[in-house]
């Protein structure tokens, strides 16, 4: 293949990942005969108890069809239309779901905090609720606290920082919210239990990814504080999320934790990120914006060199003047990440 024909890496989302084969293969099973709609058919009545032995306790699942909706509707169902979500500044409910959990809370406010390491602070979180209007009727009051793991910036939070945020919260009786979408490379990264990352630290209910590591449009919510499960059910129902076809996202879903595949597929696209996050940062001229913990790797490079870096058909995305983003998926490769290093150095020389 020449120069001019072949195909870049592509490191620009794992929004653009193929379909892992274990779940093509389980659409494939379930694609046989009629079955139940709505939720009757067998798979989906499996989600529960599977996820309840994943989760050691138990849950109830709702499979959705995007993060965004996990997101905004996990949040309606904790919080009344005059609360307030806290939430990190970058968080991507306040960054880019175009006010979805404004619209399904029914108004609901996002109050945006800062952190180190795009996370939120315990004692920012702290602090803010202590000076929080509680009782005052021009205020949004407080309701719900929202962590992003891994977080927009690919950073994740210690499970001891998950457990002092969940106190915080359930000390001034609020909610605690994960959104996961890159959940399972979080996982990876700590290396703990699913339990662990989410109810034994506080977490409430959950924002549960699998589309961005393997799985066709499935994502789902994870319900650990059973009292939000009524008023979730109708809500789902009421934004369209209740699938008539519900045994493709169910068998998705079964899938995907079966035989740890969720953490087989994150942990692949995290060391392809770990090796291209180590080779950039050993780079004269490159400074990585965060560090390394899933699958992410921001870098802050001279805009003439994002410049030229574009101008190779490179894959990737910028966020902002001379901040880029390389997102590695299930399917990226060492080779790839090896590539995408040499292109940037040259990128940076002139080259």
């Amino acid at each position: 293949m020449n120069e001019a024909t072949r195909t870049l890496p592509n490191f620009r989302s794992d929004n653009v990942a193929p379909v892992s084969p274990e779940i093509l293969r389980a659409i494939e099973e379930a694609n046989r005969g009629p079955a139940a709609a709505y939720g009757d058919d067998d798979c989906s009545k499996l989600l529960n108890r599977r996820f309840s032995t994943l989760f050691e306790t138990e849950v109830t699942v709702f499979p959705v069809s995007t993060g965004t909706a996990a997101n905004a509707l996990s949040l309606a169902s904790c919080v009344r239309p005059y609360g307030a979500i806290y939430c990190h500044e970058e968080a991507h409910i306040h960054t880019a779901e175009g006010g979805a959990a404004e619209a399904f809370t029914g108004g609901a406010k996002l109050l945006p905090l800062p952190g180190r390491h795009f996370r939120i602070e315990p004692s920012m979180l702290r602090e803010a609720l202590a000076g929080a209007a509680w009782g005052v009727r021009n205020r949004s009051q407080p309701d719900a606290v929202s962590i992003t793991q891994a977080s927009e910036y690919g950073t994740v939070y210690p499970l001891a920082e998950i457990a002092e945020i969940g106190a915080i919260a359930h000390d001034r009786h609020l909610s605690l919210h994960m959104d996961g979408a890159r959940f399972a490379n979080a996982l990876a990264r700590l290396g703990c239990s699913p339990a662990d990352m989410t109810w034994r630290a506080g977490v409430d209910i959950l924002s549960f990814g699998a589309t961005k590591n393997g799985a066709m449009s499935a994502d789902a919510i994870v319900v650990f504080d059973q009292k939000l499960v009524e008023s979730l059910s109708y809500r789902l129902r009421r934004a369209g999320q209740t699938f008539s076809k519900m045994r493709y996202a169910a068998a998705q879903l079964l899938a995907y934790v079966d035989d740890r595949l969720y953490l087989r597929l994150a942990a692949k696209a995290n060391a392809v990120a770990a090796r291209l996050g180590a080779g950039l940062a050993a780079l004269p001229g490159v400074r990585l914006v965060a560090p390394v913990e899933a699958n992410l790797v921001f870098l802050n490079l001279p805009a003439v060199a994002i410049n030229r870096l574009a101008a190779t058909g490179l894959h990737f995305a910028r966020r902002g003047h001379d901040v880029i983003r390389f997102v590695a998926r299930f399917d990226s490769t060492e080779q790839e990440a090896d590539e995408v290093i040499a292109l940037v150095r040259d990128a940076i020389s002139g080259s």
